[in-house]
């Protein structure tokens, strides 16, 4: 019996091994195999700049997210679905048109001779890095809530 459970154990573990190489890895991909909200925003908001790389992370149950990386070096990251989760300009001032106009607006108030250089959305809130480093976090409205140390 102590013979069985060990080789038990064994194949147990050389399953989770195989499983996490050929799961959880990332795949580059063509930018038309995107999900169509993520080439729409591609389209709508970086008209005219060539995607450098697309690369689709696979885990487990499916694909987690896609990474993007535009040939302006502007990195952009989609969920599962092609819904943008951040933009990165790479400290190049982001196209403001997929930026919650209460944002746009704040930054424009509060910090005049700034521009945002990277956005974040998450479940229940908005971050935005400025070009003079400054961190700034929104809710989920866009109301400004407090700068981020």
């Amino acid at each position: 019996m102590e013979t069985r459970s060990k080789i038990t154990i064994i194949l147990a573990v050389v399953l989770i091994l195989i499983t996490g190489c050929v799961y959880g890895q990332d795949r580059a991909i063509s930018p038309n195999q995107l999900p169509k909200t993520a080439k729409t925003f591609l389209f709508t908001n970086f008209k005219g700049i060539k995607v450098g790389s697309a690369i689709e992370d696979r885990e487990i149950y499916g694909v987690d997210e896609y990474k993007v990386y535009l040939a302006n070096g502007t990195k952009i990251e989609f969920d599962s679905r092609g819904n943008w989760k951040e933009v990165d300009g790479k400290h190049q001032k982001l196209p403001y048109g997929f930026i919650p106009t209460k944002i746009r607006n704040y930054v424009a108030k509060s910090f005049p001779n700034t521009y945002i250089i990277k956005m974040e959305k998450e479940r229940w809130s908005y971050q935005a890095e400025l070009s003079n480093g400054i961190e700034l976090e929104f809710d989920r409205e866009g109301n400004f809530t407090k700068i981020d140390d």
